[in-house]
């Protein structure tokens, strides 16, 4: 079994946690929720997880992974008692929101650093995570990196670091975008005289519905558009209306300005 330390037990880190032991990557003996915070590891042993353990534990010198979930403004109080439980071997992957490898390397005094960008529907193993990495890591520990993120979706290794700023923008904040368009298309039936859960029973099955169809399908997005939208009707009106206002750029402008503030943001 691998052994794995997961530093940071939020949210995010509990679905990892919750995620390995469902598809026995690990075991709970092999598991250790490092968690500084006296109230919170009670909260921890009492979920029966792994074991709770503190940040300057000698049990993390025995992991192959060791997971940061922190907060970005938290790392670099946390690498003070890291850098030294950290054994040469072991991989650190990074969740952290625009933190840059290099800036873990520094900190931790240590090479071996995955970074990567999960989104939201990890949390029912339906996610998309896109991960990097700045040094040359043994192809084994990558695979081991990719059987963790696997447990919960689909991953995409990148070759670019900096490519992950557009990865955040595109499917590390997309979930919202889609949550934004399902609203509007509810708020629009109800304009439309239908109750709120007949629209919302509609939306949600069309937009599921489509997303087999494109997932399952081999034709191209304007393909699909034009099977649905015939000459002069309802969908071809419709459309008019988004290419008059010209939505398409209002996307790319909106992802171009998530990008650059991922940019502003990050921690280097």
């Amino acid at each position: 079994m691998n052994k794995i330390a997961i530093v940071g037990c939020g949210n995010m880190g509990l679905i990892y946690a919750n995620s390995f032991l469902k598809y026995k990557i690990t075991n709970q003996e092999n598991l250790l929720l490092v968690e500084k915070n006296a109230e919170r590891q009670k909260s921890l042993s009492a979920m029966n997880l792994g074991q709770v353990v503190t940040t300057d534990s000698p049990l993390i010198k025995n992991c192959e992974i060791l997971i940061l979930a922190v907060k970005p403004q938290d790392f670099k109080e946390l690498a003070k008692s890291l850098r030294d439980c950290i054994n040469t071997n072991c991989v650190v992957l990074s969740i952290m929101a625009g933190t840059e490898i290099s800036f873990i390397e520094k900190e931790l005094n240590h090479p071996l650093i995955v970074r990567a960008m999960p989104n939201l529907p990890v949390e029912i193993s339906m996610g998309m995570t896109a991960y990097s990495t700045k040094n040359v890591i043994p192809h084994d520990k990558i695979m081991l990196v990719e059987n963790l993120l696997s447990t919960t979706g689909r991953t995409l290794y990148l070759k670019e670091e900096q490519q992950l700023n557009a990865v955040t923008a595109l499917s590390g904040s997309g979930p919202a975008y889609f949550f934004y368009f399902m609203k509007s298309l509810i708020d629009a039936g109800i304009q439309m005289g239908l109750e709120e859960h007949v629209a919302a029973t509609l939306a949600k099955q069309t937009m599921l519905g489509s997303f087999h169809l494109i997932n399952s399908g081999n034709k191209t997005m304007d393909e699909f558009i034009s099977s649905v939208a015939s000459k002069g009707g309802t969908t071809e009106a419709a459309l008019s209306v988004f290419n008059e206002d010209k939505m398409n750029e209002t996307i790319l402008k909106a992802l171009l300005k998530a990008e650059k503030r991922a940019n502003e943001l990050a921690i280097k």
